[in-house]
Order: C-alpha cells, then sequence, then structure tokens
C-alpha cells in the first residue's frame, strides 16, 4: 500500500469492463517520484515522508529549494508534498515511489486545482436561474435580491454573487483504479479528476473506503 503519489494528468478516454460497457476514465502519468526528506516526532514534532516529483531545470529553482534538495542527495525536482505516517523507519532517503504501491479495484482520493474559468456570473458560477427574456423585461442574467436596504445596510459575507470561478484546490474522493500500467507509470481512474491536461495530480488512498462502501459507492 503506498503512502500517496504525484502525477500528471493526461486526459480522459474511455475503458471497456467484461460486460462491454464503455466506462470514462482519467488517464495519469504517476511517479516516478523520490523521498527527500523523513520528518520526525523528536526532530520535528510529526511523522512525515516528503517526496518530489518532476525534473527541472536548475535556473527555474531558488536557493532555498535548491539547498534542501542537495541536503538530501536528491536531483532537481519541481513539486514537493507531504505525507503523513506513523513510522518512518520502513522509508529509506533517495528511495523511488512509483505506481507498484497501488492495484486494481483500489479507491483513492485525488487532489488538484481546478480549471480556471476567469470572472463568471451569477448563472454560470451558481446555477442561478435567469430572468425573463421577454415583454421588456431588463433582468435577463441579474442577480436579483441581495438583502434588505436599512437593516443591515450592508451584504453579508459569504453572498453568492459573481466572481473569480474555478482555480480553486479540491478533492475528488473515493475514485476507482481500473488498470495500473507499471511499465509506463500508468494510472487508469474511473471518472474525472480536477484540473486540465499536464497539470499536477496528488494520489492517495481513500480515508473513507469503509464510508463509501457502506453506501454502495463503485
Amino acid at each position: 500500500m503506498s503512502i500517496g503519489i504525484l502525477g500528471k494528468k493526461l486526459g480522459m478516454s474511455q475503458f471497456f469492463d467484461e460486460k462491454g460497457r464503455a466506462v470514462p476514465v482519467t488517464l495519469i502519468e504517476a511517479g516516478p517520484c523520490r523521498i527527500t526528506q523523513l520528518k520526525t516526532s523528536e526532530t520535528d514534532g510529526y511523522s512525515s515522508v516528503q517526496i518530489g516529483f518532476g525534473d527541472v531545470r536548475e535556473k527555474l529553482l531558488n536557493k532555498p529549494s535548491k539547498g534542501h534538495l542537495a541536503k538530501s542527495g536528491q536531483p532537481l525536482l519541481r513539486h514537493l508534498a507531504e505525507f503523513r505516517v506513523h513510522n518512518v523507519g520502513d522509508f529509506q532517503l533517495g528511495s523511488p515511489i512509483t505506481v507498484d504501491g497501488f492495484e486494481a479495484g483500489q479507491k483513492v482520493d485525488v487532489s488538484g486545482e481546478t480549471m480556471g474559468r476567469g470572472f463568471a456570473g451569477y448563472q454560470k458560477r451558481h446555477g442561478f436561474s435567469r430572468g425573463p427574456m421577454t415583454h421588456g423585461s431588463k433582468n435577463h442574467r441579474q442577480p436579483g435580491s441581495t438583502g434588505a436596504g436599512t437593516t443591515p445596510g450592508r451584504i453579508y459575507p459569504g453572498k453568492r454573487m459573481a466572481g473569480r470561478y474555478g482555480g480553486k484546490q479540491i478533492t475528488t474522493r473515493g475514485l476507482t483504479i481500473i488498470q495500473v500500467d507499471n511499465q509506463r507509470n500508468l494510472l487508469v481512474v474511473k471518472g474525472s479528476v480536477p484540473g486540465k491536461p499536464g497539470s499536477l495530480l496528488n494520489i492517495r488512498p481513500a480515508k473513507r473506503v469503509g464510508a463509501l462502501i457502506a453506501q454502495g459507492g463503485k
């Protein structure tokens, strides 16, 4: 069982199961990653494993990042991520993390940054219904009332209004791994994951497996 892995979204495709049904899947190039730091309760107050992913040119890293990687004797890596563990004694600095730790049928949680859609209105951002389009109406895609005037005389924080849409870090939970390709470092995951092709993904074993099974999740 893997602690988790970093990867890159390649895109979506479809996979045909044993009954001939087309299943939408996402292809993820996961790893190989390298362990760049081991944190313990004695030195850092908690136990975790830090891994790095993605080669990068030296000029694109700042001095603190270069010094951190040089301290562990690792090559220059673009992305770093940390995973909490109970005991770091099972891990060794510099050892690789690959898709070998995952298996078909396993549930995983995938985190990534959603596609940014810029400044969006009420209908696109929140799914509001639109106003009348005929009979002289001037309220087609307007928000309508946003609150009382005299009291409170302002708009409460958190009011759903137009604004920046997308570009947020989210986690899609309980996705099923359809296939693991060890030769090409590929994970084939059922369904969609956050982000556009080429974006960074964080894949780790699902935390709510028991709840998903109880609900009949597939």
